[in-house]
């Protein structure tokens, strides 16, 4: 069956990446079925979905039963070409009778329940974001109106493999306890969506500042993770992973209304700040060996030292020649005050920010100018927080 998605590709390292329909839009065709189901006592096959992107789909119902005076619908997930872990997830919808003439909607197994402030929903609130919300209402709405029938309904999102799932998600470190989110702003899934994961960076940093800190420890992966762990003086619970998202992480800190952030990132990746480069990742740019040659110069490096520094496999590589050559100590030293330079310019010194960076064989490299203030309010703020008293 066509469900029109099937048309909408995207184009990504000169492949062709099929979109898919979010967890939203699954959630809201299921009610959609099950409220039809439940006021006819017929079930459909299928039901029509247009989505806030714009985009209609006809979306196969995989499951509809009636019992108790409650329906029951369930419609497949499909991710398309994202890495996504509800990819061919049943989203079940539970659509009953009740007084008055509201719609209410609420989640039931598998689907998690808020239990910090910050996010897109209040706490005790089924982590069924608004657009989710809004588009289940909708589509409830319309069949009310169709079939003329004017009295409430109760509409239930059930995922049965959601506690199972979330083990793989954010949420727990959201305080999203007993399930996955319902999500989705646009009903679409587009292909490794940048988008889907800078709002995960966004929600966890909201929910952070929910919570009343004013500084944010940030690393971009694993490595910037393990180095704090190492460190032992702070908070990795607190500490926000920001993948390559240099940049947009700054831009929300500011929006946000924090004091400070602290990036510790890894050489690899972090030196690519010092050249403004705000995305890390690999595809966007890369200039790493350039940048530690350019700082090399600074230092009085010859021109047969710079020319194996641009030679280099690696950056660890790379650092290994300019030790050799006695200035690896004042490379680091420039090249942390540019990284504070860049991000602060990022930020139009609207918050104090500074970096640490680390190599994965020389441990740390570096502090940037105002890291020092920043690492030692941070410490103390794990003092004061919750489980860090010492």
């Amino acid at each position: 069956m066509k469900t029109g998605i099937e048309e909408y590709v995207a184009i990504k390292n000169n492949k062709r990446m099929a979109f898919g329909y979010t967890t939203g839009t699954c959630a809201a065709a299921a009610a959609c079925a099950a409220a039809q189901l439940l006021l006819t006592g017929r079930p459909v096959p299928s039901v029509s979905i247009l989505t806030p992107k714009g985009i209609r789909l006809n979306l196969p119902v995989e499951e509809s039963t009636c019992e108790d005076g409650r329906a029951i619908c369930a419609v497949k997930k499909y991710a398309g070409d994202d890495p996504d872990v509800t990819d061919g997830v049943l989203i079940y919808a539970y659509v009953e009778k009740i007084g008055g003439n509201e719609i209410e909607i609420d989640g039931g197994v598998g689907v998690g329940r808020v239990t910090k402030p910050g996010l897109d929903q209040p706490v005790g609130n089924a982590a069924i974001n608004r657009v989710p919300r809004q588009m289940i209402r909708e589509a409830v709405e319309s069949v009310r109106e169709d079939l003329e029938y004017e009295n409430g309904l109760r509409v239930v999102i059930a995922i049965p493999d959601g506690m199972r799932l979330a083990e793989k998600t954010f949420n727990p470190r959201l305080g999203i306890e007993g399930g996955i989110s319902v999500l989705g702003t646009s009903g679409i899934v587009e292909p490794m969506s940048e988008e889907a994961l800078v709002a995960t960076i966004e929600a966890e940093m909201r929910m952070r500042a929910a919570e009343g800190r004013e500084y944010l420890l940030i690393a971009p992966g694993n490595y910037g993770m393990d180095f704090i762990r190492e460190s032992g003086e702070l908070n990795l619970e607190e500490a926000v992973k920001c993948s390559n998202y240099v940049g947009r992480t700054v831009d929300i800190a500011v929006e946000l209304g924090v004091r400070g952030i602290l990036f510790v990132g890894h050489i690899g990746k972090f030196i690519k700040v010092a050249g403004g480069i705000m995305n890390t990742h690999s595809r966007e740019a890369d200039s790493r060996l350039e940048i530690l040659a350019a700082h090399g110069a600074l230092a009085g490096a010859d021109t047969s030292l710079l020319k194996r520094v641009m030679a280099s496999v690696t950056t660890e590589d790379a650092l290994d020649i300019l030790a050799e050559a006695g200035v690896l100590d004042t490379v680091m030293e420039t090249v942390v005050e540019k990284v504070e330079f860049y991000l602060r310019h990022r930020a139009y010194d609207r918050l104090e920010i500074g970096a640490i960076l680390f190599s994965s064989r020389r441990g740390e490299l570096g502090r940037s100018p105002s890291a020092d203030r920043l690492w030692d309010i941070l410490k103390n703020q794990k003092k004061r927080s919750k489980g860090g008293q010492e």
